[in-house]
């Protein structure tokens, strides 16, 4: 139930950053943005791990600021593989994914049972 919880509000939340951000499209509503969550937990469940395992040095050298990059490339997969989804730029993406991190993280913490 957390899973479908945490699926609806990302999909919210793609449909709130692409209404109000300029270079992301978000095409036929409610439905792209499902599939663009889905798809974007399927990235950051088996191409991120192995992408952060790659770059792991030069994640080091910068202090883990390189990890704002390999969003950003999860974010422009993720406007290659949903038709409906695109992202302009690379600096796009990365705002993008910035504003979605913090956006989730706070609705998350906002919505979690505190016991």
């Amino acid at each position: 139930m957390k899973f479908v919880l945490r699926l609806f509000i990302t999909a919210i939340l793609v449909i709130i950053i692409s209404y109000l951000m300029k270079g992301v499209t978000l095409d036929a509503g409610i439905e792209t943005s499902f599939k663009v969550a889905i798809v974007l937990g399927l990235l950051n469940f088996f191409v991120k791990p192995i992408l952060v395992l790659f770059t792991m040095p030069i994640t080091f050298f910068t202090l883990g600021l390189f990890l704002l990059v390999i969003n950003a490339l999860i974010i422009l997969l993720c406007g290659h593989f949903v038709k409906g989804f695109h992202v302009d730029s690379f600096f796009t993406a990365m705002l993008f994914s910035i504003v979605l991190s913090l956006s989730q993280s706070l609705v998350y913490k906002l919505t979690e049972d505190k016991k």
